[in-house]
């Protein structure tokens, strides 16, 4: 299930790269100054109209820049602003801050870009699971094809592997639920 999650991740950056790659219908291409700039992903598309998808949230989230920095150190940016749909559960910055020092600092070293990316899909649902969809004792399957296990309290507190929801935002290609703690998935 993880390979097929990755394959299916590697071809949608793939063709959303090669889609936004090419030149306009009509446009010249004698001016070599766009043939030697770097190519851009789905993220560099400008749009101050559309709702924000969930990195365009998370960037513009004060709480959010540890995630923000992680996200491109595993070069997930252009794979999350794709179409979607997703439910991203987003640690704060605080939450980053509870685990061990020099964590974090290590996981965004080169060397450990695929620790780093375990973890990041073990924070992302393919899917729009909204507050009220979570049942009590329900375990959904995250884009790493690890379990989250959910639990509902009686007074309505969603915890995710016992990270509580802190606050949820919606996004254009998906939903965002904020988590005070960082979840770390077991070793397969």
């Amino acid at each position: 299930m993880k390979h097929l999650l990755s394959i299916t991740f590697g071809i949608a950056v793939i063709l959303v790269t090669a889609g936004c790659g090419g030149q306009p219908a009509g446009e010249a291409t004698a001016d070599s100054s766009t043939e030697s700039a770097p190519a851009v992903g789905q993220s560099g598309v400008q749009d101050s109209e559309s709702k924000p998808n969930v990195v365009q949230v998370a960037v513009g989230s004060p709480d959010h820049t540890t995630l923000v920095a992680a996200l491109q150190a595993a070069e997930y940016v252009d794979v999350l602003t794709n179409v979607g749909p997703f439910t991203v559960f987003a640690p704060t910055n605080a939450a980053f801050d509870l685990l061990p020092a020099g964590t974090v600092d290590n996981l965004v070293k080169p060397e450990n870009q695929r620790k780093l990316r375990d973890i990041l899909e073990y924070h992302v649902l393919l899917g729009v699971y909204k507050p009220e969809d979570f049942v009590n004792g329900r375990n959904l399957g995250t884009a790493d094809g690890r379990n989250v296990t959910i639990a509902v309290a009686e007074d309505g507190t969603v915890t995710i592997n016992g990270a509580k929801i802190i606050g949820t935002v919606p996004a254009s290609n998906g939903i965002i639920h904020v988590i005070d703690q960082v979840l770390i998935p077991a070793d397969k």
